[in-house]
């Protein structure tokens, strides 16, 4: 039994979830679906559920949401065991499994806990480049693209780029320290401000730090207080912080692929002693590749416009920052004829 839609699905519908990646996906497909669900969600999907279906509610565990259940579609997460242990039980039950993919990378591992793989019968998508790293990692299963209706309702709600020269950071837990020591997380964020005079165009620049859905502020908070001007972002969703600003920045978020899409500046802040960047979309720069201010050339120079230049020429100690951003400007467009 495949389900290549969500009306496809049969009835009753266990629901499993932990992280908002995959529940951001899954909740806005079954809003509207008229059969009975019995939906178990852990952690930042609990809120996104409280959210979606405020009056409906949720099954005491996981075994209980299966139990008669005809399907299963679950989440992919990193953050909890508790969607692998039901596709685990649903394998056993012989429940139709249906694993949401939300991101990127890692698509094995998602399928894998402690050495045990268990993959769903199938799998759901949401966009092309999600699909095409699906087939080529399980090219055995199928893979079904289905639309992103909840990157469809949040591009809806981000205006134009205010203009403030606003910088949103988000934020999101490594979980790799790159043989450095560190957490990867704060390596980015040590190596972006190293380099902010690339995305700061104007001296009072903020940068907007804005944790993931599974950090807490606390977690920066002592980094912030000492860098007088970064500052929390407290928007209510995601689409609030992006409209505020104008430069997105961050690892390898979700969060920089629809900034992109929303038309905004995006930077990657791995360091260059890091690892590939996997998102495969167009337009994110890596910060590692811009050039060193000691290294831009008369060429780049050249290709910036006549009032990115003239700023070039003032005097110290705008005079960097403003040969800076002409350079960065120059990165971006392309060569004059």
């Amino acid at each position: 039994m495949a389900a290549s839609k969500t009306s496809d699905l049969p009835s009753p519908l266990a629901v499993v979830c932990h992280d908002a990646g995959a529940a951001n996906l899954i909740l806005p497909w079954i809003k509207d679906w008229r059969g009975e669900l019995r939906a178990c969600m852990f952690g930042p999907a609990s809120r996104l559920w409280a959210n979606y279906f405020p009056e409906r509610p949720l099954q005491d565990d996981m075994p209980t949401a299966l139990l008669g259940a005809a399907a299963l579609l679950s989440g992919t997460g990193w953050a909890s065991d508790i969607e692998h242990l039901a596709r685990i039980e649903a394998a056993r039950l012989g429940i139709h499994s249906i694993g949401v993919i939300d991101h990127w990378a890692n698509y094995a591992a998602r399928f894998e806990r402690n050495g045990f793989r268990q993959l769903p019968d199938e799998i759901w998508v949401a966009d092309v480049q999600a699909e095409a790293i699906a087939r080529r990692t399980f090219p055995q299963m199928q893979v079904f693209r289905r639309p992103n209706l909840y990157v469809r309702e949040q591009l809806s709600r981000i205006g134009p780029p205010p203009g403030k020269e606003r910088i949103l950071y988000v934020l999101e837990p490594v979980r790799n320290d790159w043989g450095h020591g560190t957490p990867g997380e704060f390596q980015a964020l040590d190596y972006a401000l190293s380099r902010l005079t690339l995305f700061a165009p104007a001296s009072n620049s903020i940068l907007a730090l804005r944790p993931h859905p599974s950090e807490s502020v606390e977690k920066y908070q002592a980094y912030a207080d000492r860098h007088p001007y970064i500052r929390f972002d407290h928007a209510p969703d995601l689409s609030a912080a992006i409209s505020d600003a104008d430069i997105v920045i961050g690892v390898e978020s979700f969060a920089l692929t629809l900034a992109l899409a929303a038309g905004r500046r995006v930077f990657s802040t791995l360091p260059p002693w890091a690892p590939l960047l996997r998102l495969p979309h167009q337009g994110i720069i890596q910060i590692r590749n811009l050039p060193q201010e000691q290294n831009f050339t008369r060429g780049a120079f050249a290709r910036a416009t006549d009032e990115e230049q003239v700023l070039c020429r003032q005097r110290p100690p705008h005079r960097l920052r403003a040969f800076a951003t002409a350079c960065v400007a120059a990165c971006l467009k392309p060569k004059r004829a």
